[in-house]
């Protein structure tokens, strides 16, 4: 988790939302990934879909059984798809995402999957909500200094 929560600070400074993940498989990461969707001006480059990538092609299979996705944000719908298509075995997620965060719905629908993987949530939420916090704080902060002006 502290590989994924350098990867969110690193995006916050781009001024992106600050998520980091990464992909661990084998021992060693494999893919990393931070939030990109404003830069690369695709509304898929989340942290996950990036790690994800990146994990595949290094391991040189879209499949990453035995894999540990690590993500500073509880995951998307979108994500969610992805992990379950990539056959990733676990996900250990910080924080959770009130607004579109889906593990829940996931733990719902899993009869109809044909791969379930294990869900930790809450790994250094706190840390992860702190960089999520001080993110959006700046960005109001800044947002109502140029309303004055």
């Amino acid at each position: 988790m502290a590989a994924a929560l350098r990867l969110a600070r690193a995006a916050g400074r781009r001024g992106e939302v600050p998520v980091g993940a990464v992909v661990v498989s084998q021992g060693r990461i494999a893919g990393r990934g931070a939030n990109r969707p404003i830069g690369a001006r695709d509304p898929t480059a989340h942290a996950e879909m990036t790690a994800i990538r990146r994990a595949a092609r290094a391991e040189g299979n879209y499949r990453l059984t035995g894999a540990t996705l690590y993500v500073t944000l509880e995951p998307c719908l979108m994500c969610l798809g992805a992990m379950v298509h990539a056959r990733i075995d676990r996900l250990v997620f910080g924080a959770r995402d009130p607004k579109v965060g889906s593990t829940s719905l996931l733990r719902k629908a899993r009869r109809g999957l044909n791969h379930r993987f294990e869900i930790e949530g809450g790994v250094r939420a706190e840390e992860c909500a702190a960089a999520l916090r001080a993110f959006f704080h700046g960005r109001r902060a800044r947002a109502r200094r140029a309303a004055r002006s």
